[in-house]
């Protein structure tokens, strides 16, 4: 039987996976066959595993962070909104069906054997389990079918670490009500506190912390400061709190249109990794102006979101300043929408609808979700901001419902063993391809980024090319350092042993 801890939060974004991944972290540097694991994800940044399977971003990068290749079972359901109400339900890594939250939480049930069958397998695998929760255990109206709370510390057996956010204020306040709100035998569970996102001196907290230990009968484990460390987000909430609202100024600006259902948006960290640019999420027209690069992101409602751009304005400010010269590239969803056509039956229901019309491309959405890893290079012979960047080895993924064909002449922008993908203009001004990841391939960003400096007059970049997955690497060791400094490892390494033998 497996060690095992359960990391469950006062609210959404609390920092939880992120601590997951450093859990993980240390329980890999100190030699543990360690695996996360979350039950239900919501969220729209996805991955894929080797075998072709799509689960929640989050648990691919604690994965890495444990030194292991991501398996479906560390996240057997994930939700995907597709609207105010309605979630496209990916089980196993395969679409399911599309439900309403009423719905979903009428099938839930259904789902509790297979939960607790996918953890019972991975746990068998592993010497350390980190499980994740979603949301709050206090969310009382949920508890009689919940299955990814402490309905899912039950199934594993696991105790359970309250994480709560003081930056967001309220934190005492939030332990006490979460704690509150759990009957008998989930209170039971929870073994420590951790406060999360502190800044500023840890001694002016002494009191508050005393107090809330005494109330609750809760210990708190440490807190953790607000740290500086470039880890992937789980979902967009981070985009609507403001956390990549970066004001340093840097020689290239990148504006990344942030669409209403906006996915896989981590596929721009790497880029925001590189030490001379800037990456901006952008929502109104005047944002655009001083960009060298426009990014048309994935989205999982695209003729949704390719409205949301005319009625705002958007789709106009990037025609127009595409037609003064700045470059413009989509991925997935967003290379979709740079195209003459889009037919979606399928994912919105809207029919056919006119895309940007830079790219002389016609997509229609098919019921099969394509979900495969890819490698291969991109083509040769580009003009324009991607002039430097032909044969240059890619990898990455891709997840899309949608076929696209492009029209006779227009050259693909990556080949792969058995096909071809993307297109690129004519004048290599707009491009767009389906491929997740395309800007950790160093070689290629490097050389699409120089292409901007030269445009702008400066010299290429005299440093090294990022390697963004030691890049990863060093984050991760960063966040474990941190978390052994500021929370007691050794008492979670104690809660896991004793729970270990009274189970």
């Amino acid at each position: 039987m497996s060690l095992s801890i359960m990391l469950q939060g006062t609210a959404s974004d609390v920092g939880k996976s992120t601590l997951v991944a450093g859990l993980c972290r240390i329980f890999f540097q100190e030699g543990y066959r360690t695996a996360p694991f979350k039950s239900q994800n919501m969220a729209l940044n996805s991955g894929i595993t080797p075998d072709g399977k799509e689960m929640g971003r989050a648990q691919v990068f604690q994965a890495e962070a444990a030194g292991i290749a991501p398996d479906v079972r560390m996240n057997p359901i994930l939700l995907k909104p597709t609207s105010d109400r309605k979630a496209q339900i990916v089980l196993m890594g395969k679409v399911a069906s599309d439900m309403d939250a009423v719905s979903y939480h009428q099938y839930k049930p259904k789902l509790r054997e297979t939960v607790r069958e996918v953890y019972q397998s991975l746990a068998a695998e592993y010497d350390v389990m980190v499980l994740e929760g979603a949301g709050s255990p206090a969310e009382i109206n949920l508890r009689d079918r919940d299955i990814v709370n402490m309905g899912m510390a039950e199934l594993a057996q696991c105790p359970v670490i309250l994480v709560a956010d003081i930056d967001r204020g309220g934190v005492f306040a939030a332990i006490y009500g979460t704690l509150a709100l759990l009957q008998e035998h989930e209170r039971w569970r929870v073994k420590g506190v951790i406060i999360n996102k502190f800044r500023g001196d840890v001694a002016l907290l002494t009191s508050g912390l005393e107090q809330i230990e005494a109330l609750t009968g809760v210990p708190v484990l440490g807190v953790m400061p607000w740290l500086d460390v470039s880890l992937e987000d789980e979902d967009g909430v981070a985009l609507q709190r403001g956390k990549y609202r970066d004001v340093t100024e840097r020689p290239l600006e990148i504006a990344v249109i942030q669409l209403p259902h906006i996915s896989n948006f981590t596929d721009f960290n790497p880029l925001a990794a590189q030490p001379d640019v800037r990456v901006r999420y952008v929502m109104s027209p005047h944002q655009l102006n001083d960009a060298d690069l426009l990014l048309l992101p994935g989205s999982k409602n695209t003729l949704g979101d390719l409205q949301w751009l005319r009625e705002c304005g958007l789709a106009e400010a990037l025609l127009a300043r595409h037609q003064a010269g700045t470059p413009v590239i989509g991925i997935c969803g967003g290379y979709q929408m740079l195209g003459t056509t889009i037919i979606d039956e399928v994912e919105s229901g809207l029919g056919e609808r006119p895309g940007l019309g830079l790219l002389d491309v016609t997509t229609r959405f098919a019921r099969e979700k394509v979900t495969t890893q890819v490698s291969g290079v991109t083509t040769k012979n580009f003009s324009g901001v991607l002039q430097h960047c032909g044969q240059q080895p890619v990898t990455g993924y891709e997840i899309h419902m949608g076929e696209t064909t492009r029209g006779e002449g227009v050259q693909p922008m990556l080949r792969f063993s058995d096909r071809v993908d993307g297109a690129v203009s004519p004048d290599g001004q707009a491009a767009g391809c389906y491929l997740h990841g395309l800007f950790d391939n160093g070689g290629f960003t490097r050389a699409l980024l120089d292409t901007l400096r030269q445009r702008k007059g400066l010299e290429p970049w005299d440093g090294e090319v990022l390697d963004y997955a030691a890049h990863k690497a060093q984050q991760f060791d960063l966040l474990a350092q941190q978390m052994r400094e500021h929370i007691d490892i050794e008492r979670v390494y104690q809660i896991m042993r004793e729970h270990k033998e009274l189970s």
